[in-house]
């Protein structure tokens, strides 16, 4: 096990809540300077497990290292050698931006010359050298999440943890966020990421799937999608929700599920799934005017991976 190749490393990570196994096993290791992506659908064991590898909560068996600490025995000391920002950002909201980077320095222990370079870095980097004085609750919600991130980077650990960090942002601000990410990779930093947007998982070099406590899959997103064996076909119709209703339990096809304004119907066989589609929906009265094939795309991949494995959860 090599800590500067692998600032993560985890070992049959398991954590129980009573009779309850949130994470069940889970092995993995996350390479320096890589976007490592964590997804799942809710109730998959995302959030206990980065807590346990940030030093937050203890595992019930397995073992770990963050930064080259052990996450059992010195938990206290893995938060010094991170970064981490939550989807709540964590900010201070009656303190002004500068005021809130400040705190955050004074926290980690950075001070002096160095806390000088290093708030000029964040309001460079979010773009708030012209709103430094302004209370933090007024910036808009993107400001906000660049100002978390530099908070979160203040004393420049080497591994960066984002869990759902654009959730509520809009899509320019979370383009903007990535950007800003994929930056940090470049520099060398390890991001390790939890998302439920999946065009956000494109951006990650590879990626974890967890689904009941286990982890199910792990690759690049292009190996991903290259494990989906089911025929997908894209559908439109003159009323989506219905199309769904309608395909959902009709035989020959394995799921359906709207995709913006379309359809995307896993089907047992290309040429037979079309024809189902068709006579379903026309036999119904409704209008279609395409059902072709087409590549999977990360969601469709996360629904069947999840799909062959018993299904998410319900809560």
């Amino acid at each position: 096990m090599s800590q500067a190749a692998h600032p993560v490393v985890v070992r049959g990570l398991t954590r129980r809540f009573g009779d309850f196994t949130a994470v069940d096993g889970v092995t993995f290791e996350v390479r320096a300077g890589e976007i490592f992506g964590f997804l799942g659908p809710n109730g998959a064991g995302k959030t206990t497990t980065i807590k346990m590898l940030t030093g937050l909560l203890a595992p019930s068996e397995g073992e770990g290292w963050v930064a080259g600490l052990d996450i059992r025995h010195e938990r206290a000391d893995i938060k010094s050698r991170i970064g981490y920002m939550s989807q709540k950002f964590s900010l201070y909201a009656d303190l002004t931006v500068r005021e809130n980077i400040d705190l955050f320095a004074g926290l980690y222990g950075v001070s002096g010359a160095r806390l000088a370079e290093r708030r000029a870095w964040i309001l460079e980097m979010a773009e708030l050298e012209e709103a430094e004085q302004r209370v933090t609750d007024q910036l808009p919600l993107g400001w906000k999440q660049r100002l978390a991130l530099g908070c979160a980077l203040v004393h420049e650990p080497p591994i960066l943890f984002l869990d759902e960090p654009t959730s509520g942002v809009d899509p320019v601000a979370r383009r903007r966020f990535w950007d800003l990410v994929t930056e940090m990779a470049e520099g060398g930093t390890t991001v390790f990421v939890s998302t439920h947007y999946m065009e956000e998982a494109e951006y990650c070099h590879r990626l974890a799937l967890m689904n009941r406590g286990r982890l199910i899959a792990l690759d690049t997103p292009r190996a991903l999608r290259g494990r989906v064996v089911e025929p997908i076909l894209r559908v439109r119709a003159d009323d989506a929700p219905r199309a769904v209703e309608l395909l959902t339990a009709r035989p020959g096809v394995l799921d359906a599920a709207m995709f913006g304004r379309t359809l995307h119907v896993t089907v047992d066989e290309v040429e037979a799934g079309q024809q189902i589609v068709r006579d379903a929906l026309a036999g119904a009265g409704h209008a279609v005017d395409l059902v072709e094939p087409i590549e999977p795309s990360l969601e469709d991949v996360f629904v069947s991976l999840v799909r062959a494995e018993g299904g998410a959860v319900v809560s």
